[in-house]
């Protein structure tokens, strides 16, 4: 029996590649939950300049084209965040929030953060038949740059592939 991979079960998508996030809205891919059970939207960023701290927003669809988009609300955020460097950042906090579709921490734009939100598809409104997932960052300013880049990590495929063989979660 051949190994099996992490990536057999999981799948990793790019939502926005590293960019200055002081130029412009930073809008991540849409992304379909309908093969796996749920995401972590993953956002990292960079030192950048006091004040302008990112905003990231979580958005549902009921396709990859975005039809019918509305908020998605979540609670809970994990975050890794150090004044220069997350080398030795080893532990998570978390952070729980009112229900809101946003997320900003007032000391982020002056740290080197890694902040994950975990969407589980069941989260999503299945009823309505909403599948499908974005996140965005907001334009941080102007007064310096901000690097910053945004992941999806699907998880718990429904259906177990090699990684050359999975079933598109951007296309479908």
């Amino acid at each position: 029996m051949p190994r099996r991979s992490l990536l057999d079960d999981i799948d990793i998508i790019e939502g926005f590649p590293p960019v200055d996030l002081q130029t412009g809205a930073n809008n991540g891919d849409y992304v379909s939950l309908k093969n796996y059970a749920g995401c972590l939207v993953m956002f990292h960023s960079g030192v950048g300049s006091n004040g302008e701290d990112p905003t990231l927003t979580l958005q549902q669809a009921s396709d990859v084209a975005g039809t019918g988009v509305k908020s998605l609300t979540f609670t809970v955020i994990f975050r890794k965040q150090a004044a220069t460097s997350l080398a030795s950042t080893a532990v998570w906090t978390r952070t729980t929030q009112t229900a809101a579709n946003t997320y900003t921490n007032t000391d982020a734009a002056e740290q080197s953060a890694l902040w994950v939100v975990d969407v589980k598809a069941s989260d999503l409104d299945v009823d309505g038949g909403f599948d499908v997932i974005r996140a965005t960052v907001a334009d941080v300013g102007g007064a310096g740059a901000q690097p910053g880049s945004l992941h999806y990590i699907l998880y718990g495929a429904r259906i177990a592939r090699a990684p050359a063989d999975k079933i598109s979660a951007i296309g479908n």
